[in-house]
């Protein structure tokens, strides 16, 4: 009697599953990159409470100093500016598979070709969120006290694996569209600018009127406005809950289909 084969649907998830273990176990083997890519927002994040501290709050209060009221305001831009930094890790990784030819062994091999993918972004979105729990202890430790009930927090973590998400597919086709590993750091530095020209360190009321409009619209000051809104309890707001959503929507579906025309590409010579 003849057993039945696996389906479709069992045979991508396998394979998704086995793309996920390889890129966690090349994370673990070579830790340098996301080490160094971490460095930045935690040296940032003491420079800007224990150097800037008190002159940024006075601008952010009207003129009363509290390093506090600052580092309450700063954690959560710093937050989105560490997704940004491990994103352009991932541009990095791909890059570098493109190069050194595994991404043509993939193509001949018998595995779904989404799941090669698939797995780089799995891969990247867990260590991104345990990233993010570092960086969210060194706040704590500095003295962030945020004031978020069970479901805010739960809100917080999802905004933030979706964010990592649309961040990291656009990250991959990055990757896939480099000729090598530093053109792919190149082309992704955009990515890494966009939080300083948010409302990460400063209010967007306090920026020049020319620029206001950019940094209001773009996509991480209404991501970085949202994630203070639930963690700080005072409230998200309808703008920037659906300027949110629909960036992490439309920033998903670009970097996908990117990802999937560029894969599907002839190898590199």
């Amino acid at each position: 009697m003849s057993t039945a084969s696996p389906s479709p649907r069992a045979h991508a998830l396998r394979d998704n599953l086995t793309m996920l273990r390889r890129n966690l176990l090349h994370a673990r083997r070579y830790p340098s990159l996301t080490l160094n890519l971490l460095l930045t927002p935690v040296v940032l994040l003491l420079l800007f409470v224990y150097v800037f501290g008190n002159v940024m709050s006075a601008g952010i209060t009207g003129g009363h100093a509290d390093r506090s009221d600052y580092v309450a305001y700063l954690v959560p831009g710093i937050l989105f500016l560490t997704l940004a930094m491990t994103s352009l890790g991932t541009s990095v990784s791909v890059a570098t598979d493109m190069t050194e030819g595994i991404m043509a062994r993939f193509r001949t091999m018998a595995i779904s070709r989404s799941s090669v993918l698939i797995g780089h972004v799995l891969g990247t979105v867990i260590q991104t969120l345990t990233a993010l729990a570092l960086v969210l202890g060194i706040g704590l430790a500095i003295g962030f006290r945020p004031d978020a009930t069970p479901v805010e927090w739960i809100a917080a973590v999802g905004l933030m694996a979706l964010v990592s998400l649309a961040l990291t597919w656009i990250a991959v086709g990055i990757g896939l569209a480099s000729p090598n590993p530093e053109g792919a750091s190149n082309m992704g530095y955009p990515l890494v600018m966009l939080p300083f020209l948010s409302s990460a360190f400063v209010p967007v009321d306090a920026m020049p009127g020319w620029f206001r409009w950019f940094a209001e619209y773009q996509p991480f000051s209404p991501f970085i406005e949202t994630l203070r809104g639930l963690l700080l309890g005072s409230g998200i707001g309808t703008r920037n809950a659906v300027l949110s959503l629909a960036w992490c929507l439309v920033l998903i579906a670009l970097g996908y289909l990117w990802s999937r025309a560029q894969f599907s590409r002839e190898p590199r010579r």
